[in-house]
Order: C-alpha cells, then structure tokens, then sequence
C-alpha cells in the first residue's frame, strides 16, 4: 500500500494561475499537494519552486482594493527554506479558501512528520549562536 499513499501525496488539490485584472493571462502556475507547493514562472525559461508544506513556518493573505473588485488576493508564505524565504501567491482567485487550505495542509503534514514549529525556527539563522558566547548572531 505505500503506491496508494505516494499516489495520494502527489495529487493536485489546487492548481491556478497568477491572474491579470481577474484572468489567467501569465505565466506563473501554483499547484498544490498534500506535502508541496510549487511554482514555475516563465514561457521560455522556466524556473521551478517547490517548498515542502512543513517547512511553512506563517502565512499572510493580502487583497488590495483592487484585487478585492476582481475576485482575486495575494497569499504570504514565510517558509524555513533558505532559497525562498518570502514565498508570494499573487493574484489567485478565493484566496481566502486557498488560504484556509493551506493552513489545513501545513498542520497535517506537521503532524504527519512529528514536527513542531519550534524545531522549524532553529533550521533559519534568526537565533542561531555560532560562536558559543550565549549571544545570538542576528544580535551582534
């Protein structure tokens, strides 16, 4: 039974694109797992991002005005991973339902992995002492 769980931990729960004036004219698609977000940007060179769930560390969910006229919002992902610390979901329709489930998917998968917000914070160098003196680095 492993198959079934890698199959079920692979399957797309949300998919959208970046939206323009409420359509998905633009080359950044978000798709969404049980265990990983990911990102490609661009038509002719594509960069990938993925950024496991657990690693989420806080989210924040932005709508302008604007944004609020045509059905769309922005969402904050604040993650552990040193190569995308600020990860932005812009411009997707029900943000705040996409925001939700995010925070579902992020606790699960916590829980599914024994991990604690706590052990999270040491993986960032916020707090980290390399030279013993009991002295944070981020505060020397």
């Amino acid at each position: 039974m492993p198959e079934d769980n890698a199959i079920d931990r692979d399957q797309i729960l949300w998919k959208d694109r970046k939206r323009h004036f409420g359509m998905p004219i633009s080359f950044t698609r978000y798709e969404l797992t049980s265990v990983c977000l990911t990102v490609r940007r661009g038509f002719f060179s594509t960069t990938t991002d993925e950024t496991m769930l657990y690693r989420i560390l806080d989210t924040r969910l932005h709508r302008t005005l604007g944004q609020k006229i045509f059905g769309v919002g922005t969402i904050i992902l604040y993650t552990a991973d040193r190569t995308c610390p600020e990860l932005p979901i812009r411009n997707v329709r029900k943000s705040e339902e996409v925001h939700r489930l995010l925070g579902h998917l992020i606790e699960a998968e916590r829980d599914r992995k024994a991990i604690t917000a706590r052990e999270l914070y040491g993986s960032t160098d916020y707090g980290v002492d390399r030279d013993g003196d009991g002295i944070p680095d981020h505060l020397q």
